[in-house]
C-alpha cells in the first residue's frame, strides 16, 4: 500500500535525500521548501504523512503549520528538526505531532519511524504475504509453509525490506543503506546475510530470493 508523504524542509541537502529515500521505500512523495501556500499544497496532495521542519521561511514555523494541518487533515505529522529541548518536543506534540526526530539523523531511522507511524494508523499493513511466506513486522514473526523461521535480527530486517519491495530489484547499496543504515561498506556483508536468509527460506520451500546478476536481488515467487 503506497502512502503519500509530504516533506516540508527548506534545506535542499536534507529534503532531497529524504524524498529520494522515501520514494525508494515505495511511497508517493512531494517535497516542499516552505513559504506561502501550505494549505494549497496539502489540499492538492492530500498526504497521509507530513515530515515537518520547524524553522521555515514564509512567516510561519512548523508548530504553526502542524496546528493548521489539524484543522483540515487527519494526516500524521513527524517533526524533523534540530530543536531538541524538552520544551520544543512538548510544543510539537501539543501542536499535533505523532513523533519527533532530531537532526542530525540517520535516514534509516526516519524511514523506520515513518513506517511505524503509517502502520499504527492503518495506512500500510504490518503483514505481507508472498506465496507461502507471511511476514508480520509488528509481531517480528516470519512464517513459511506453516513453520516459524528462526531469524537473526538482521535477517528479519532484511526480509522485511525485501518483502516490502517484492518484485523490485534491489541493489546491494540500497540494502546496505536501508537495512544497515550506511552505504559505504563491504558489499560482501549483504551477500553473506542474503545467503543465510535464502538457506533458511529454502529449507521450507522453493526459492524466493533471486539474484539479478550485476544488479542485486529480488524477492518473488
Amino acid at each position: 500500500m503506497v502512502a503519500r508523504v509530504l516533506v516540508v524542509e527548506d534545506e535542499d541537502a536534507i529534503r532531497d535525500p529524504l524524498t529520494a529515500a522515501l520514494r525508494s521505500d515505495g511511497h508517493e512523495v512531494r517535497g516542499w521548501a516552505g513559504g506561502a501556500g501550505f494549505e494549497d499544497v496539502v489540499d492538492a496532495f492530500r498526504p497521509d504523512l507530513v515530515l515537518l521542519d520547524i524553522h521555515l521561511p514564509g512567516g510561519r514555523d512548523g508548530f504553526q503549520l502542524a496546528r493548521a494541518l489539524r484543522g483540515r487533515s487527519d494526516c500524521a505529522v513527524l517533526m524533523v528538526t534540530a530543536r531538541d529541548s524538552v520544551a520544543d518536543r512538548v510544543t510539537g506534540f501539543e501542536a499535533g505531532a505523532d513523533d519527533y526526530v532530531v537532526k542530525p539523523f540517520a535516514i534509516v531511522e526516519v524511514l523506520a519511524r515513518v513506517a511505524a507511524i503509517l502502520r499504527r494508523l492503518g495506512r500500510v499493513p504490518s503483514t505481507v504475504q508472498v506465496a507461502d511466506l507471511v511476514v508480520d513486522e509488528d509481531a517480528r514473526v516470519a512464517v513459511r509453509a506453516g513453520t516459524t523461521l528462526d531469524l537473526t535480527g538482521t535477517e528479519f530486517r532484511l526480509l522485511v525490506y525485501l518483502t516490502g519491495h517484492r518484485g523490485r530489484i534491489l541493489s546491494k547499496t540500497q540494502l546496505l543503506t536501508q537495512v544497515w543504515g550506511y552505504d559505504e561498506y563491504d558489499p560482501n556483508l549483504v551477500e553473506v546475510h542474503v545467503s543465510a536468509l535464502r538457506r533458511k527460506l529454502e529449507h521450507h520451500g522453493p526459492r524466493l530470493i533471486h539474484t539479478a546478476r550485476g544488479l542485486g536481488y529480488v524477492l518473488r515467487p
